[in-house]
């Protein structure tokens, strides 16, 4: 799945284009590099959300097309 539809089913980032932005901005690591939003994403790699000084990091936990708004947070689990 492509890492700007990820983290919108995942609801990490709300809408797509406000993903697409951040990964256009130099925002968003796979894996400790820089990520485009076409990137390939699957179980296991850690993203890594940069907004202002807010740093959040993630580590995948499912891939899915579609998710519930109650099952989206099951997707991902926070690190650190």
């Amino acid at each position: 799945m492509r890492l700007d539809k990820y983290l919108k089913v995942s609801r990490i980032i709300k809408r797509r284009t406000v993903a697409n932005e951040a990964c256009d901005m130099g925002r968003v690591t796979l894996n400790g590099r820089e990520a485009k939003a076409g990137a390939e994403v699957k179980e296991g790699d850690v993203i890594t959300l940069r907004f202002g000084d807010r740093v959040s990091k993630y580590e995948i936990v499912s891939v899915s097309e579609h998710a519930a708004k109650a099952d989206a947070a099951l997707m991902y689990r926070q690190v650190e």
